[in-house]
């Protein structure tokens, strides 16, 4: 059974380790890779000091992974991509433990989420989310979870650009979840 809880202090050795596994590291490359470096990137997130709310991704008793919700606001840089009359959320995620990697998991972690946090708030419409364009796997997994392409979109810092990818509340109430 897929639940979430919300990252502590700590979470942040697991953090590291994750953060440091080859297949992490491969799409997750401007992550800090020591552990002060970690404790100074997520404590004020665990502290309530930005608006980004994390949560370890755990299944049965263990700690599989780490997903994060943030606002989408009319200065992000994806407002020029997207209509952000209505609040929009942002989401990022990865599984950190190797056993747990490429398992299937990701669509319903990702529904789960998507049900138990971001609409879990009515003020939010919709949710985005923006792989690397070469990151197939999780786009599919994306797309098994119901969102839909709107774009690539190239963003400064990032070293590919993104497959940026949107789904509705209405939408996620709607879809059945592909296998």
């Amino acid at each position: 059974m897929i639940h979430f809880r919300t990252l502590d202090r700590g979470d942040l050795p697991l953090m590291h380790r994750w953060l440091n596994t080859p297949h992490v590291v491969e799409w997750w490359r401007d992550e800090a890779l020591t552990l002060d470096q970690i404790v100074a990137k997520y404590s004020p997130r665990i502290e309530g000091k930005e608006d980004v709310r994390c949560f370890v991704i755990v299944n049965g008793d263990t700690p599989i992974g780490y997903i994060q919700k943030y606002p989408i606001g009319e200065n992000s840089e994806y407002a020029r991509h997207i209509a952000v009359a209505a609040w929009v959320a942002g989401i990022d995620l990865f599984i950190g433990e190797v056993g747990f990697h490429h398992r299937g998991l990701g669509a319903p972690i990702i529904r789960q989420f998507l049900n138990d946090i971001v609409f879990a708030d009515p003020a939010v419409e919709s949710c985005i989310i923006d792989p690397a364009v070469s990151n197939r796997g999780a786009i599919r997994a994306y797309e098994k979870a119901g969102f839909r392409f709107l774009r690539t979109v190239t963003n400064p810092g990032e070293a590919e650009p993104q497959h940026l990818m949107k789904i509705g509340r209405e939408e996620l109430g709607s879809r059945h979840l592909l296998i």
